[in-house]
């Protein structure tokens, strides 16, 4: 769909595939996955609420986290559902800044309490005696919002800037959903200026959270191998195998995103990135920190007696 010397205000997108076979069992898949990631993270933000015992540091961080992982997903996942079903694949201009901010903040913010995540199990595991002390709940509230304010900011200014560009020719975007590198390549503006900054951000984020999570998690290893007894060993890896495989893969799709070379140039495994962090992990998060946790179970089975 091409117009000329029309400045265009609403895209086309045009979702994971083409192949009107695979529109409805795709939309029965993601239904699917949408309704359990939001029961699964909703519910662990209730059991956290409802259970005293979970009024921790650790808790807080954990329900932020999953409360961040629902926005993800709702952000993204009902329109691309309405996209399986044709019924629905046009998004204004406005509407698309929207959708992309909402769900830049919340990535961004997910970053960030990963980080405040990894400092308070490294506080608890190398500091279990001053735990208290060094991360009170004052700490916990400041660190949550910080990680808000900085998503907010950071993407702020990638969308101030997304209003210097004009789309005056193809309207079309290859992807599931208004992604900022897709908007760069309809651009009838020279998007250098917006692709250099998206890229100082992601470089500049990532690079220092996780340095700071590679550090924290260093002291916490080695703490745990001076431990003298097993099952303080086996528990503290337990705690903390959880957080490091949610990092792993959420750093790992943004890394090769935003962050790699070539990187945002319409290629297929693009969207497969964008699938994991979109979708995949908000859908895991919930799991992989409760299904191992004995204190989330607990909750859960004295919520289901009750």
């Amino acid at each position: 769909m091409d117009v000329n010397n029309t400045l265009l205000t609403e895209f086309v997108l045009r979702g994971i595939t083409d192949r009107p076979e695979l529109q409805v069992p795709l939309f029965l898949v993601f239904f699917f996955i949408y309704v359990t990631t939001m029961v699964g993270n909703l519910g662990l933000i209730f059991l956290i609420w409802k259970d005293p015992n979970l009024h921790t540091p650790m808790y807080l961080f954990l329900g932020n986290l999953a409360f961040a992982d629902a926005c993800t997903s709702s952000s993204v996942t009902p329109k691309m559902l309405m996209t399986f079903l044709n019924k629905n694949d046009m998004i204004s201009v406005g509407e698309c800044f929207a959708q992309y901010y909402f769900f830049c903040i919340s990535a961004t913010t997910e970053i960030f309490l990963l980080v405040a995540m990894a400092y308070d199990r490294y506080v608890a595991i190398c500091n279990p005696l001053l735990y208290l002390v060094v991360m009170p709940k004052r700490l916990c509230t400041v660190l949550i919002c910080m990680s808000y304010i900085i998503g907010f900011v950071n993407c702020g200014l990638n969308i101030g800037l997304l209003f210097r560009l004009t789309f005056c020719t193809s309207n079309i975007i290859d992807h599931f959903y208004c992604e900022i590198l897709q908007l760069y390549t309809i651009s009838c503006t020279d998007p250098s200026l917006n692709s250099l900054v998206v890229f100082i951000c992601a470089s500049s984020i990532q690079i220092s959270t996780s340095m700071t999570i590679i550090v924290s998690y260093a002291r916490v290893l080695f703490a745990v191998l001076n431990m003298k007894s097993e099952r303080g060993r086996r528990k503290a890896f337990f705690t903390c195998s959880a957080h490091l495989l949610s990092v792993s893969l959420f750093y790992g799709t943004l890394l090769f995103m935003y962050v790699s070379p070539g990187s945002g140039s319409g290629k297929q495994k693009d969207k497969i990135y964008s699938l994991f962090y979109t979708v995949v992990i908000p859908l895991l998060n919930p799991f992989i920190y409760s299904l191992r946790n004995k204190e989330v179970l607990g909750a859960l089975k004295k919520f289901i007696k009750c």
